[in-house]
């Protein structure tokens, strides 16, 4: 016999920062939430040191998503630790089926699955994560205060990350694999007109080197580059296996369309943090805090109404 699905008022499938503020403010709103977390925590438990989180001087991204968890799972949320496989319905009654055979129907669905940084897949990266390598110049830049550090990209964030890493740095490297950077002309006479930025085109990564902490790259066709940080910027990969299922319209790169108030194009269907074309496209923890509150909020009021106004 099959066992029949629990059933909650909204269902959040992602157990990153934007997830588990999503299903704080559901919880407060007294709203039945379950929660689906196969890798509880997100991106940002990789992060040995966070400290642009308000309130937090320093803290590991392990221990201060704990933190978010536990205050969830105290207020209420019902945790699947656990991958979502299988989403359908329409509002007020979606059911989602998870890899192990759990299944839960829910009024609404908040999708906060976040984005994969895209790695370099090349030797040491792995090694020297968090020692050296970073994906992140604005949570990490501080830490390279008057050093040396490569930035490996040629798109508009690699060229702002190069920027802010050069009021710190002291020097910066911006390494591409083709002719020219294909960011914003603005942004790259910028880096062209920065004393401390030097530009490597045609020109890849082949090995990152180091002992405890990286101390150099070996680059294409030879040669040797002295640095003490690697900072990876090569784009993002969302994770929206679930929002094709489910129909939600995506921008040309992937990424969930969310209004200002989170909802994605499908009725009783709200987004959340890195996945989503929202907070500007920042992609930093109280960003996806803010758009786990905002959904959480939007699901709210559209339950209580039965009815969404685009």
């Amino acid at each position: 016999m099959t066992k029949k699905p629990d059933t909650s008022d909204v269902a959040v499938i992602g157990g990153g920062m934007a997830g588990l503020t999503a299903a704080i403010y559901c919880q407060r709103f007294k709203l039945a939430t379950s929660v689906f977390a196969k890798e509880p925590g997100g991106i940002i438990t990789e992060a040995a040191v966070v400290e642009n989180w308000p309130g937090e001087k320093s803290v590991s991204g392990i221990d201060l998503m704990e933190k978010v968890r536990a205050q969830a799972e105290a207020l209420g949320a019902a945790f699947i630790f656990d991958e979502v496989t299988s989403a359908k319905g329409n509002h007020g009654h979606f059911t989602l089926t998870a890899s192990g055979g759990g299944a839960v129907t829910a009024s609404a669905l908040v999708l906060a699955t976040g984005s994969q940084r895209r790695k370099l897949g090349v030797p040491g990266e792995k090694e020297f994560a968090g020692k050296g390598v970073s994906y992140c110049a604005t949570c990490d830049a501080f830490f390279f205060r008057g050093r040396t550090v490569a930035v490996v990209g040629g798109s508009d964030s690699a060229a702002a990350a190069a920027v802010l890493l050069s009021n710190m740095a002291r020097k910066v490297y911006v390494i591409y694999r083709r002719e020219r950077l294909r960011a914003e002309p603005i942004r790259v006479e910028r880096l062209e007109n920065t004393p401390n930025v030097e530009i490597i085109t045609n020109a890849t990564i082949d090995k990152i080197v180091g002992s405890d902490t990286v101390t150099q790259v070996a680059l294409t066709g030879g040669g040797n580059l002295p640095v003490d940080g690697v900072f990876v910027e090569i784009g993002f990969d969302p994770s929206t296996k679930i929002s094709k299922q489910l129909g939600v319209d995506l921008d040309e790169s992937g990424f969930i369309r969310v209004d200002e108030a989170c909802r994605t194009s499908v009725a009783g269907v709200y987004a959340a943090g890195d996945v989503t074309t929202g907070a500007n496209r920042m992609r930093q923890l109280v960003t996806a805090a803010a758009e786990g509150a905002i959904a959480a909020e939007s699901a709210y009021e559209d339950i209580k109404q039965l009815t969404i106004q685009y």
